[in-house]
């Protein structure tokens, strides 16, 4: 028997341990705690003050500063992580073998062999690994994902999203690294395919060899391209993407009272009565605006996550996307370093490898991740 919201009555809280209070870490305690389905048990961070401000408004979660305790903890079902980018293998390797499930904020990891490493363990030992992709759960995304999978848009012609901010800049954090998983997520959850390549450029305007501003292009198997830009440098907060299609076109502003608009505009190109007579027909129509019930995605994301937990199946965000948001970051800076020249996806893996070989061709600052 389910309640409404998909758990099962009777079904025991999954009990979690955070790991991780900086930024992100406070929310998915505030997020769990909240959440009938979750039981936060421990908080551990290497930081006393941000645990001390966790214990002061949940006093009831247990304090520590030392990771291998929360490993070794019996009562611990599950472990968030919300750490810079470059711990998350380490940190979700030794979860994993301790027998906890893992969520990991975003990106699942460093480098895609290590999260196809991480897939292996994970299913080897029949544990849910999920990477925090939370805009997957954000409910005006899933509104464009329904307009685009029922066919309303027609055939996709082209998406332009444009992802900018003046900072946070960080000395050791590359913009693609930072920003670029949401809409790389959002594009794979979306276009349901990978790009089939991609070409980047990028400038590094404050830190030196750390890129702050990036443009990046990518084409689809189904013939859709994608403009995505990124920066850190922008005179005012821009969340702004745009999808044309062959029949509608939708505008997604997620810092708009509106975040969602469809038109109903378009334009066709009829059959010629005679050689060489092409009359384009453009049409205008309504501008609609749905409804969008209110939810954090981030309750429902967690919830998704224990969902996965109990009952076996695969999260929406689920370890396979994550992996594939790597790659496409991956072929991202690796067209960064060859000056914008266009790659296939699945060459970022031949390049890594080359660098592994020879630790001299490294792109320390383009390749430099960090935590949401």
């Amino acid at each position: 028997m389910a309640s409404r919201n998909g758990h099962r009555i009777g079904d025991k809280p999954v009990r979690v341990a955070v790991v991780g209070l900086g930024y992100w870490g406070p929310n998915l305690v505030r997020n769990l705690f909240e959440l009938p389905e979750a039981e936060v048990t421990v908080a551990c961070d290497l930081d006393q003050e941000a645990l001390a401000k966790v214990g002061r408004r949940y006093p009831a979660v247990r304090l520590t500063t030392r990771y291998p305790d929360v490993l070794d903890d019996p009562d611990v079902e599950a472990v968030a992580i919300a750490t810079p980018v470059s711990t998350h293998y380490e940190l979700a390797c030794a979860a994993l073998r301790a027998g906890k499930h893992v969520f990991v904020e975003k990106p699942l990891a460093g480098s895609s062999a290590e999260a196809e490493d991480l897939l292996v363990r994970a299913d080897a030992r029949g544990l849910t690994l999920m990477p925090g992709h939370t805009f997957l759960y954000s409910p005006p995304v899933n509104i464009v994902r329904e307009l685009i999978v029922s066919g309303e848009l027609g055939d996709i012609y082209f998406i332009s999203t444009s992802r900018v901010n003046l900072g946070l800049h960080q000395p050791d954090v590359s913009v693609v690294w930072d920003l670029g998983p949401h809409d790389f997520s959002i594009l794979r959850y979306w276009l349901n395919q990978m790009p089939v390549a991609l070409s980047a450029l990028s400038r590094s305007c404050i830190f030196p060899g750390t890129p702050d501003v990036t443009f990046i292009n990518l084409q689809f198997p189904s013939g859709t391209i994608v403009h995505v830009e990124l920066a850190w440098l922008a005179p005012s907060k821009l969340r702004r993407t745009a999808v044309v299609g062959s029949r509608k076109m939708v505008v997604y502003d997620d810092t708009s009272n509106e975040p969602v608009r469809i038109f109903d505009s378009g334009v066709s190109l009829p059959d010629p009565e005679t050689f060489g007579e092409y009359k384009l027909t453009y049409r205008t129509g309504d501008i609609v605006s749905p409804r969008i019930d209110a939810a954090e995605p981030l309750t429902l994301e967690m919830r998704d996550f224990c969902a996965a937990i109990r009952g076996g199946a695969v999260p929406r965000s689920s370890a396979a996307l994550g992996l594939d948001v790597v790659r496409v970051i991956e072929a991202a800076a690796l067209s960064i370093h060859c000056d914008g020249r266009p790659v296939s996806v699945g060459a970022a893996d031949v390049e890594r490898e080359a660098r592994r070989r020879d630790p001299g061709r490294r792109m320390a600052a383009v390749e430099g991740t960090g935590s949401r």
